[in-house]
């Protein structure tokens, strides 16, 4: 059964085969594929862009050949369209759902994800959907993704979702790569990492997989801007558009990895952010940059609330925020737990609060690695904000109780390569 074809069934989780659209042997495949959209800053894209002619970072961030807003979609869907017309990228022969392997390091520092990458049945109903996200969005992000899927016919990106197993699907992933059995894709990328892909396409591993996960529930690890366009662009009644492509991993079985994301404000000045902190917080200066930064916020008690300011080689740890603080800029409506994230306080009561910065992405900017976000404030005369990463307890306890979190929260890790296969959303 086709992603197209599957049946009504709300409230169930259901992930589909799907005839994956994937770069053939003309290409050289470990040199196409790419991180996440979001997980790639200029240069990098530049890079990549540069390393391959055909790398499938040309079509999700369709701004580097384009730089007119009006027509890098167009642009992009062109792309796609050219290197399937050259042979580079061509469409299973069947529908199947593929598992995903990757594997990073050696020894004891050896790291092993899989999971099951497939077509994801959007849910009908929200009040019952089987599947969870955990943070807000940012609407003109939904829309650029929406854009772009719409321009593409496809989806170029699986989102990540995690849940509790340990049932047939788990197992039939852990068989699939062990027994054996040649991969459709085998690559090594530049930074180690190893990238194996299997097609399964017999009925009964199919239907082994789909009774197993119909009565699961999933949370969105990464991708919340990508599921959100989903949902948009399932609004359009576009032929395909009630799947989404997404990777499916058992957290019993290979835990992922949560880490913090972090901040620069542009154009914020260290010397009176500090000044208008230290009226609410406890503020101490930290002997280093932003790894003693680090350091400091990996001593906080899990129960306390804190973050680090630095401003190019010099550090602060912000801590215990005045509870008056909080009463006055925190809704009171939402879960504790919710009240005292770190990234809570931060764009609600010191950022909007006491600095008066508006919680816009032209205001308050994202990096997940911390030494790039000092030297992006740095180069943008402003400050980053370093952020601990929340507990994956916390993170399904909210998600449970649905409440979101302020965007860009948490960072799981290991992310799913983009590039290794794509879903057309009509298939043909």
């Amino acid at each position: 059964m086709t992603a197209a074809h599957a049946p009504d069934t709300p409230g169930r989780l259901v992930l589909s085969p799907f005839r994956g659209l994937r770069f053939t042997a003309a290409a050289d495949r470990a040199a196409v594929i790419s991180p996440p959209y979001d997980m790639i800053d200029p240069d990098r894209a530049r890079a990549l862009a540069s390393g391959d002619a055909h790398n499938i970072v040309r079509v999700i961030l369709p701004e580097l050949d384009e730089p007119d807003p009006l027509l890098r979609y167009r642009r992009a869907a062109r792309t796609l369209r050219d290197w399937r017309d050259e042979g580079l990228l061509a469409l299973d022969p069947e529908p199947a759902l593929y598992v995903y392997e990757q594997v990073d390091g050696e020894g004891p520092d050896l790291s092993v994800q899989r999971g099951l990458i497939g077509a994801l049945l959007l849910p009908s109903d929200e009040s019952i959907s089987p599947i969870h996200p955990h943070e807000d969005v940012v609407g003109v992000v939904v829309q650029d993704r929406r854009s772009l899927m719409y321009a593409l016919g496809a989806n170029p990106e699986p989102i990540l979702l995690t849940y509790q197993g340990g049932g047939p699907a788990s197992d039939l992933v852990e068989r699939v790569t062990g027994d054996g059995a040649e991969p459709v894709v085998d690559v090594r990328t530049a930074d180690g990492v190893r990238h194996r892909l299997w097609a399964v396409t017999a009925p009964e591993d199919l239907a082994a997989v789909g009774a197993d996960l119909a009565g699961r529930e999933a949370l969105i690890a990464d991708g919340h801007h990508r599921y959100a366009a989903y949902r948009e662009l399932a609004k359009l009644g576009r032929t395909g558009s009630e799947h989404g492509l997404a990777l499916l991993v058992d957290s019993s079985r290979h835990p992922l990895r949560v880490r913090g994301i972090h901040r620069w404000l542009p154009d914020l000045r260290v010397e009176p952010a500090l000044r208008e902190a230290e009226e609410w917080f406890t503020v101490r200066a930290l002997d280093g940059g932003y790894k003693a930064a680090l350091q400091a916020l990996g001593e906080l008690a899990p129960t306390s609330i804190g973050f680090a300011l630095v401003d190019g080689h010099k550090a602060w740890l912000l801590s215990d925020p005045d509870e008056k603080l909080l009463e006055r800029y925190i809704p009171a409506d939402r879960p504790e737990a919710w009240r005292r994230l770190d990234a809570t306080v931060l764009h609600y009561a010191l950022a909007g609060g006491v600095w008066s910065i508006p919680d816009t992405a032209d205001h308050i900017r994202f990096d997940h690695d911390p030494r790039s976000a000092v030297n992006e404030a740095y180069r943008h005369s402003g400050v980053a904000v370093l952020l601990r990463p929340v507990a994956e307890a916390t993170v399904l306890e909210l998600a449970a109780a649905g409440q979101k979190m302020p965007r860009k929260s948490t960072s799981f890790s290991p992310k799913p390569a983009t590039g290794l296969v794509l879903r057309l959303l009509d298939e043909s």
